[in-house]
């Protein structure tokens, strides 16, 4: 007799949780140096993509000062970088695996995955919650103070407030367990030596004896702001093929709140809060007139059935029109949702259209870094595709074989460099030198 086995899901928040030593956070020691790392990294990317010359500010002090180490500290960061978007704050530190560092873009952290880690690995040794100041327009502060729901992923906000501010920034503070005394020389280390290659901050450090080191900037010019780049060819496997199907090449407008107003300032609706059947009756009256991003989204909410409050609490991640499938992320449940699309629906005409997309050669001279239409069409004979092959109809197969190509084809150009933003000879002499 075989006993019956249980399969459950676990979130990305739980996963990290379970497995944080492989994000830095395996003992109070390491844990404490990594969210220093993250925290004043964070800041100085922030400032580095706004053109701002960072002034970034570092404190910890301990809890209980008597008590012996590992013991409780709070960790508090500021800035007078850009700062967050409110909506966006909570998600941004409340939520694993989300953030603004997904893409081909230089930076100092890739994900954005330390910070969040430093946050949730504060909350399971002390259950204290994180406090998050931030100001985008210098003007009006949020204050939000949080925790995170490990099992859901999602934020939890304890305290929303605002208050009237003189400067931009961002401010983070937890609470952390933490061994100081084994970690102290090297976040001093650390501190001392970011500031030698950054020459065009300020850092400053209040440890928790009660010593502040300061570095002041010796220069004033930044290095340039690095710039997204498109992928290089000789760069790419299926999966990433895929996913740039799904993210660009079906042309799916994101429907944030500016496609919402352009969507409602075309049906006339620009003053008028309609149910979802209300909005439909009057897509199809104006169907002819409407742009094609506003037909697309207006198919998408044929197959969701929601208004456009909900609309915009969701992103598409997948249009199957194979298996006539739609999907979408739920930003309210955080979970992934499926619906059912109708094959003789008027919208799926339109959204099968759209998935169909643009040509092969359009695809890579569009989609790939160095790739003019010559080379794409020398790349089509090569792998065996006709240049008008609607990259939107590939099989998997086709997938797998065009990845294959794009590989051993030896004709493209070398990888653009000028996407880099080294910080230069001079500035770094400078900072040398000071030291």
């Amino acid at each position: 007799m075989s006993s019956k086995e249980t399969f459950t899901q676990i979130s990305p928040s739980e996963f990290f949780y379970r497995n944080r030593d492989l994000a830095g956070f395996s003992n109070p020691t390491r844990s404490l140096y990594t969210a220093v790392r993250e925290f004043i990294e964070n800041s100085l990317d922030a400032c580095d993509q706004k053109g701002i010359l960072p002034d970034v500010h570092m404190s910890i002090k301990a809890v209980d000062a008597e008590k012996p180490d590992p013991k409780q500290y709070v960790l508090s960061v500021r800035d007078n970088g850009p700062g967050i978007e409110s909506k966006q704050v909570p998600l941004a530190f409340g939520t694993v695996l989300y953030g603004s560092k997904f893409g081909l873009k230089q930076a100092r952290g890739m994900f954005g995955l330390g910070a969040t880690m430093a946050i949730l690995y504060g909350q399971i040794t002390t259950n204290k919650p994180l406090i998050v100041k931030s100001s985008t327009d210098g003007k009006i502060q949020d204050e939000y103070e949080m925790l995170l729901d490990i099992q859901k992923n999602k934020p939890v906000i304890l305290k929303h407030e605002t208050k009237e501010v003189a400067k931009a920034g961002l401010s983070l503070s937890i609470r952390l367990e933490g061994d100081y005394s084994k970690a102290g020389s090297k976040i001093r280390d650390y501190v001392y030596q970011t500031s030698l290659i950054t020459p065009y901050a300020t850092i400053t450090f209040d440890d928790p004896k009660g010593d502040k080191y300061r570095y002041t900037k010796v220069v004033r010019t930044m290095p340039p702001s690095p710039t997204i780049i498109r992928p290089h060819p000789h760069g790419i496997d299926v999966e990433t093929i895929r996913r740039m199907l799904l993210d660009t090449h079906y042309q799916i407008p994101a429907v944030d709140d500016n496609m919402i107003l352009k969507v409602r300032k075309e049906l006339g609706l620009a003053n008028k809060n309609l149910s979802y059947s209300e909005i439909m009756d009057k897509t199809q009256k104006k169907w002819k007139a409407l742009t094609r991003p506003v037909r697309t989204v207006m198919a998408l909410m044929s197959f969701l059935k929601m208004d456009f409050e909900k609309l915009s609490k969701t992103t598409i991640e997948e249009i199957d029109i194979g298996n006539k499938k739609l999907t979408y992320w739920d930003f309210g449940e955080s979970q992934s949702v499926s619906v059912d699309m109708d094959p003789e629906s008027f919208y799926y005409k339109q959204l099968a259209s759209t998935v169909q997309g643009e040509t092969l050669t359009s695809f890579l001279s569009k989609r790939f870094q160095r790739v003019g239409p010559t080379t794409a069409l020398k790349f089509a004979e090569f792998a065996k595709f006709k240049p008008e092959h609607r990259i939107g109809t590939m099989t998997n197969q086709e997938l797998v074989k065009l990845s294959d190509a794009l590989q051993s084809f030896d004709d493209f150009l070398a990888p653009d460099p000028s996407c880099l933003a080294p910080l230069g000879e001079s500035p770094l002499e400078k900072g040398m030198q000071r030291f």
